[in-house]
């Protein structure tokens, strides 16, 4: 199979498998979050639950295959694709595919509506929305219940969250787990990129702007 014809056979998998990925993504955060936040569930319940977050990791899981075969790489497209992997290995980034099934229904519709520096400040802040959210019910689930925790609800998850995806870190909570300070670490690093994709595209748009209305005005004494 040749490049061209592995690159068509790409962009029509890709353009078929977004909608099910991105059916996945809402499912396994609805999910999850019931399986967290809704304690003292029946044991049948709780079983069902599970089974939907499994179910939702293996639309994930045959996305990956379908991509590794019809990249052609073999082992290589693991490192090729890092994020991709990465993706697949860490339940906490699965959310962040309603970011890609919005682009592609945008996509569908014909030509973007929002400018590009516009589209990436939405889709960083859509990300981090969804990031904070999967991150905020990780951080609670492990940290509940543990000795000498500062995160002991939800509500207080979703501020420490917050503090540090913006990279205020007030310090008022931290993490006394290993697993919530794994996670705490993911999060500092996704709201660093996070927030320069932001603040970034916003000062690019103010300096064109602001390049566009020097342009108008013309050079002094015109």
């Amino acid at each position: 199979m040749d490049d061209d014809s592995r690159t068509q056979r790409w962009e029509r998998w890709e353009g078929r498998a977004a909608v099910p990925l991105g059916i996945a993504s809402f499912v396994y955060l609805a999910g999850y979050a019931a399986h967290v936040l809704a304690r003292d569930l029946p044991p049948a319940l709780d079983d069902v639950l599970r089974v939907i977050i499994a179910a939702a990791w293996a639309v994930f899981v045959v996305d990956y295959a379908m991509h590794w075969r019809l990249s052609g790489r073999g082992p290589g497209f693991v490192t090729r694709h890092w994020l991709d992997t990465l993706v697949v290995l860490l339940p906490l980034l699965w959310p962040l595919r309603i970011v890609r099934l919005y682009d592609v229904v945008q996509r569908r519709r014909g030509a973007a509506r929002l400018a590009l520096h516009a589209r990436v400040m939405l889709y960083a802040s859509l990300s981090a929305v969804l990031l904070g959210f999967s991150g905020a019910l990780a951080v609670y689930q492990a940290e509940r219940g543990a000795p000498h925790a500062t995160i002991r609800t939800f509500g207080d998850s979703v501020w420490w969250t917050c503090a540090t995806l913006t990279t205020v870190g007030y310090g008022d909570m931290a993490p006394v787990t290993a697993l919530g300070r794994v996670l705490a670490v993911g999060l500092m690093a996704c709201g660093l990129a996070l927030l320069g994709a932001i603040t970034g595209s916003f000062s690019s748009l103010l300096l064109q702007r602001f390049a566009r209305g020097t342009d108008e005005e013309g050079p002094p004494g015109s």
